[in-house]
């Protein structure tokens, strides 16, 4: 294992350390683990908060800054938070106008993050809504979930929702827009390595030279089908019709489309992938209107990359505008 950490049980507690010196426009409370925007809690305006394994950055504490999170909780790597931490992080956002947890389908997530809300409700008076992401076209269950697994959507409605919150709109509009975000995406990825999660110090699974995993999950979970390697457009062809079928995406259809980076893949092999898509979705008379390409929600070091697809209307294509300012997404500032 060659990795650039000190020691594997301080990987998550150092990383930390490196943001917050990065990061001057954010604080981070370093007990609870929890990243947030230095001016938190903003008055009058409904916080957003995230949180998962640490192991996917950027995501979920590279979205926090304006126009995006107000906060995010990280777990050990691929371990969600603990409730604890995830109160912390809600009464660290709320100034009265309620707080929306972003969670990703992921058991352990959806408990702890289920056993927060309650905790701020009883215990802090907070109003909690909760959206839970299930974009994966992959699988229908997972050996850590029940149903769709919340992947590259994720990272758009927390842009798209903090735009929304940034803008003045109350909880329950944000909670609407967050559900319709969810509705309007789908994702599927493929792996050609696996990965090595500092603690086990060997790779999750094995995946010869030859070979990859399509419909990978973003732990190293199997996918669909393990099949000998091929070329960047049979790929893109292999995740993208489960992908425009499940929507179902038609004809006249507006998108954002996403190749996102699983963590070892150049920026290079994501742009000849980002090519190939184009070329299908206007073959599918499809029209991508937005597009973003880059390590956005990663597995570490695995060489592989995801699609993303969200339909787009003109309420949606205005957030996404929206200026943006974090470590790992901002324009318009």
């Amino acid at each position: 294992m060659k990795k650039l950490i000190n020691q594997p049980t301080t990987v998550v507690t150092d990383a930390l350390a490196g943001i917050a010196a990065a990061h001057p426009e954010l604080r981070v409370d370093h007990e609870h683990k929890v990243i947030y925007r230095a001016n938190s809690p903003v008055i009058g305006k409904v916080g957003l908060i995230s949180g998962g394994g640490s192991g996917h950055e950027p995501l979920h504490g590279g979205f926090v800054g304006v126009g995006m999170l107000d906060a995010a909780c990280a777990g050990e790597v691929f371990t969600s938070p603990t409730p604890d931490q995830m109160y912390e992080a809600t009464k660290l956002v709320d100034a009265g106008a309620g707080v929306l947890h972003i969670v990703k389908n992921y058991t352990g997530d959806i408990l702890n993050f289920e056993m927060a809300a309650e905790m701020a409700g009883e215990d802090a008076g907070v109003k909690v809504e909760t959206i839970v992401t299930n974009d994966d076209v992959a699988v229908a269950d997972s050996l850590y979930t029940a149903g769709r697994r919340g992947v590259g959507v994720t990272v758009l409605l927390e842009k798209i929702c903090g735009a929304a919150a940034e803008a003045g709109a109350d909880l329950a509009s944000v909670a609407a827009i967050a559900r319709k975000v969810n509705g309007a995406g789908r994702t599927m990825g493929v792996a050609l390595t696996s990965c090595t999660v500092p603690a086990a110090g060997k790779p999750t699974f094995e995946l010869a030279d030859t070979e990859m995993e399509i419909g990978i999950g973003i732990h190293g979970e199997p996918g669909r089908y393990r099949e000998p390697l091929g070329t960047a457009a049979a790929i893109a062809e292999r995740l993208l019709e489960p992908i425009v079928t499940d929507l179902p995406y038609e004809r006249g259809d507006a998108v954002l489309a996403v190749v996102n980076g699983m963590g070892g893949t150049p920026l290079l092999e994501l742009y000849v992938m980002f090519a190939e898509v184009s070329r299908i979705l206007t073959g599918h008379g499809i029209s991508i209107e937005r597009s973003l390409v880059g390590p956005y929600i990663t597995s570490l070091e695995m060489a592989g990359c995801s699609i993303t697809l969200l339909k787009l209307d003109d309420e949606l294509v205005r957030l996404w505008d929206a200026p943006v300012c974090t470590p790992a997404l901002r324009w318009g500032m």
